[in-house]
């Protein structure tokens, strides 16, 4: 195939991303694997190994494979692993064993017919959009090399990692008060969604005496034909299990672990917002980690009036766990996270982690002895009720254009009836803030052909509505 009439690669906000058999392919995946061997080359960063995980999507394991000898054909030592990971563990590996480079194939909690690879960076860091942008050039004009798995082994190129969770889960196990926990007793119903999370947040949990229960633990890559994102649609079975059969909680995580969903004990679900919020509240005030916090702006705003309580402040940030890391480590908050699920701790990883997040939301519930909806019943009274509301839009791609030029060009707004506008923002898509506290913003998906439009207001009417009249204003721009 000549240079000219290659599919282009993309890396958006969570790494490349595409459907299999049509640009996931195994000549793509090898383009990839070589445009990382030349930018490590380009970076002189090929004197450590690169650590390969991959999750349990259909392919996934292939192409780990295809990736790691392509690397082994141009003198790269790889870190494999004979069963799947979640990304959490690459990125906490890359930064305690201070490699230049993890891998992971996966698409998150992309549908089933979606796989792709992930780029993770030294002190296990997503990839920079500066790294990303020089990386999709030479993989413009990649010649891939290529060496048989085997071979690789053979001169020992390849090494297969035999315990590669022990220090993931010790650094975990140290940050949590272990016997708090133990003396609770709780029964927990897990569903790791058919992902790679199981074994991990299973150990822990077993380690803290807890009672567990597995669902949906079994490998299908068609995750049960659902979405492998643990949000309030996909949750159905577990909620009713855990209130059937009287468990204290539902654990979800999504397909490659980084995710998180919680279901309370009399079936509330507990969303990716209010598990930010109660996660920092109990770590400042019972904790006494004391810090600011960081979320993107597409999360709550309640997050805001906490901070304002403690006397800190609440950094907003554009959407991309990336920009979250970065301002963690530099104003040393205690905690930064986004209203998809994601969220990460000060000191443990970069990136996101929905084993420490549900592992610490299991001892906040233990230490402070009620359930989460009582927990998120008394923040309520005492900051106000926020209510999100969220919409994906499925669009032609011929109209994309259309629309970022009604939005971001002519800078078109809705009639919000009622609402006073305090400002305006484009730094990532478009978001209006009303001196109410509420908001509203329209962007376009960094990882599918989505519009998303989220919306915070003190009722789900008012969220509902300002989401229905942002999508009116997009649907003008046929």
């Amino acid at each position: 195939m000549k240079t000219a009439e290659r599919q282009a690669i993309q890396f958006g906000t969570g790494g490349w991303r595409a459907v299999i058999g049509e640009d996931f392919t195994r000549e793509n995946v090898m383009r990839v694997a070589q445009g990382i061997c030349d930018l490590m080359r380009e970076e002189e960063k090929t004197d450590k190994p690169v650590m390969i995980g991959y999750d349990r999507r259909f392919l996934s394991s292939s192409a780990a494979e295809w990736i790691a000898q392509v690397l082994c054909a141009n003198g790269i030592h790889v870190w494999f692993m004979r069963r799947s990971a979640p990304t959490p563990l690459v990125m906490f590996t890359v930064k305690h064993k201070e490699l230049h480079y993890g891998i992971e194939v996966t698409a998150s909690h992309n549908p089933s017919e979606y796989n792709g690879v992930k780029l993770i960076v030294e002190e296990g860091r997503d990839s920079s959009v500066e790294c990303t942008n020089r990386l999709e050039k030479l993989i413009e004009t990649a010649e891939p090399r290529f060496m048989p798995f085997a071979d690789a082994e053979g001169e020992g190129l390849i090494t297969i990692l035999k315990t590669p969770f022990n220090d993931f889960l010790d650094s975990i196990l140290s940050r949590l008060d272990l016997n708090v926990i133990k003396r609770a007793g709780m029964r927990i119903l897990f569903d790791p969604m058919h992902g790679s999370g199981t074994y991990p947040l299973m150990t822990v949990l077993y380690t803290a005496r807890c009672t567990v229960d597995l669902t949906n633990s079994n490998k299908d890559a068609y995750f049960g034909g659902k979405m492998p994102a643990p949000g309030l649609r996909q949750l159905g079975d577990l909620t009713e299990r855990v209130v059937s059969e009287g468990y204290d909680l539902g654990i979800a995580v999504d397909g490659d672990g980084d995710r998180l969903g919680i279901i309370g004990s009399n079936g509330t679900y507990i969303s990716a917002n209010q598990i930010l919020v109660m996660l920092y509240y109990y770590l400042h005030e019972y904790r006494g980690w004391k810090g600011p916090v960081v979320r993107n702006l597409a999360t709550t705003h309640m997050l805001d009036r906490v901070a304002e309580s403690f006397g800190e402040k609440c950094h907003e940030v554009p959407v991309g766990f990336k920009y979250i890391s970065a301002k963690l480590d530099e104003t040393d908050a205690v905690l930064g996270g986004e209203s998809s699920g994601g969220l990460t701790v000060r000191g443990h990883i970069y990136g996101k982690d929905s084993i420490y997040a549900a592992s610490l939301f299991v001892e906040m519930v233990c230490s402070l002895g009620k359930p989460p909806h009582e927990i998120w019943q008394e923040l309520e009274e005492k900051y106000g009720t926020y209510v999100m509301s969220e919409g994906n839009f499925r669009f032609a791609l011929h109209r994309k254009s259309a629309i970022e030029h009604l939005i971001m060009v002519e800078k078109r707004l809705p009639v919000f009836n009622g609402k006073e506008i305090q400002k305006v923002g484009y730094e990532d898509g478009c978001k209006v803030y009303f001196t109410d506290g509420s908001f509203v913003i329209c962007r376009f998906s960094g990882t599918e052909p989505l519009l998303r439009i989220f919306a915070e207001d003190s009722t789900r009417e008012g969220a509902d509505q300002l989401v229905e009249q942002m999508k009116l204003l997009v649907d003008l721009a046929q």
